[in-house]
């Protein structure tokens, strides 16, 4: 299996250690760094080239994790970014995901969880905490009751709009598989097809097309 480099940054020393701990003592990962502000974050992460960056949004500082994901993605288009925070306000999830964040998790997610999600978004995927996700769905629905762009979701079969529902629900790729008695990998293959349909590229776009934002 691949190991995966990682990055974390966060302003909190205990649970930097905790998290290069977990990443380090499992399978298929390694951390690379830790980093304790913005600005070592700006300068360290393009010279260390991580696959993912944990990234907390509170640093401490003026500086959030949000401004550190805006200056570095267009840099490193091939990192993935994830938010890993306390916040669960609707604006800073937002404002995360248009900075350049692929995935959103909350710090109360248990290590096994996370770890899912840092291969998740890894291979492709948007991970989200289910209650984030809750979160953006509902703002999407709110934005557009009803989808005006039928067109899209004419496209794709019933199998498909049942793992996008499941998808919009912050659901890992294996958590479907269970749910609907599928292999982890004919989902990933369902996936990729909705995201070819819809010409998206990632969860977030997948679901903001689906309810027509």
């Amino acid at each position: 299996m691949k190991e995966i480099s990682v990055c974390v940054v966060d302003d909190n020393r205990e649970l930097r250690i905790a998290l290069e701990e977990i990443i380090t003592m499992s399978d298929g990962f390694k951390c690379i760094s830790i980093i304790g502000s913005a600005e070592d974050a700006v300068n360290q992460i393009p010279i260390l080239r991580p696959e993912v960056v944990l990234m907390d949004i509170n640093l401490g500082t003026e500086e959030t994790g949000i401004d550190v994901v805006r200056v570095l993605k267009p840099r490193m288009p091939d990192t993935n970014f994830m938010m890993c925070t306390v916040y669960e306000e609707d604006e800073k999830i937002f404002e995360a995901l248009s900075a350049g964040a692929s995935g959103y998790i909350l710090k109360k997610t248990n290590p096994g969880k996370m770890l899912d999600s840092i291969r998740e978004l890894y291979e492709g995927g948007a991970p989200m905490s289910s209650q984030i996700a809750r979160k953006v769905v509902a703002a999407f629905q709110q934005q557009s009751h009803v989808t005006n762009d039928g067109d899209n979701l004419d496209m794709l079969s019933v199998r498909e709009k049942e793992i996008l529902e499941y998808l919009s629900r912050g659901l890992m790729y294996k958590e479907i598989a269970a749910q609907l008695f599928l292999s982890p990998e004919t989902v990933r293959k369902h996936v990729y097809h909705i995201y070819e349909k819809l010409h998206v590229n990632n969860r977030v776009a997948a679901v903001n097309k689906f309810y027509g934002r």
